[in-house]
């Protein structure tokens, strides 16, 4: 994973990766002078998320898919947009989830504790990958929402968390999941050199 994170952009699809990378290091900056430290605090907290593909090998276009998600979820709390459109915080928990859970999975498949994703691998394999990556995703969402309400009751009011909103986030991040599990299964989300990596790690039948 270190070579994936020093290796040389050459591509612009891939350059283009990396300048979305150094917007979000500068949105911190921006968010600290145009708004407040606490939204300087939440895009840097989605900073990690920027630079996680490149630590697996994402192939370019699944990077900025990837980095996309994660940026437009952080400023979307920068400009209330949660609050402001009665239906975006179900569309990012959606995308988010979704991003996030593929993650995992790939992580996971390259530390061999689940099977490397394979398109038109076997029926066994593809389920494997579905049923984790939806179950993933349902976990991250619970997280998230137990996160929401420590945020409301002992940070701030402005973080907006009721019973519905929970059982409505929690449903479209887990179907966001399951469309990663089946994205997973489908598409090749990592650079084929890393793919084929993965592949010669993960232990078969004996």
């Amino acid at each position: 994973m270190i070579e994936n994170f020093l290796r040389t952009a050459r591509r612009p699809v891939e350059v283009a990766a990396d300048v979305l990378r150094g917007a979000g290091a500068l949105s911190v900056v921006l968010a600290a002078v145009f708004f407040d430290l606490r939204d300087a605090g939440i895009i840097a907290f989605a900073l990690p998320g920027l630079f996680f593909p490149r630590f697996l090998g994402m192939k370019p276009w699944a990077d900025i898919v990837f980095e996309s998600t994660v940026l437009v979820a952080a400023w979307s709390n920068v400009f209330d947009l949660y609050t402001r459109i009665s239906w975006w915080d179900l569309v990012v928990h959606f995308m988010c989830t979704g991003v996030l859970s593929a993650g995992v999975y790939l992580l996971l498949a390259q530390l061999r504790f689940v099977p490397a994703p394979a398109p038109r691998s076997g029926a066994s394999t593809m389920i494997t990958g579905i049923v984790f990556t939806t179950t993933f995703g349902l976990a991250m969402s619970a997280l998230w929402e137990m996160i929401e309400w420590f945020g409301r009751e002992y940070i701030s009011d402005r973080i907006y968390t009721a019973y519905d909103d929970t059982i409505g986030d929690m449903a479209l991040g887990g179907l966001g999941a399951l469309g990663a599990g089946f994205a997973i299964a489908c598409i090749s989300l990592l650079r084929s050199a890393q793919r084929g990596a993965s592949a010669v790690r993960t232990p078969g039948p004996r």
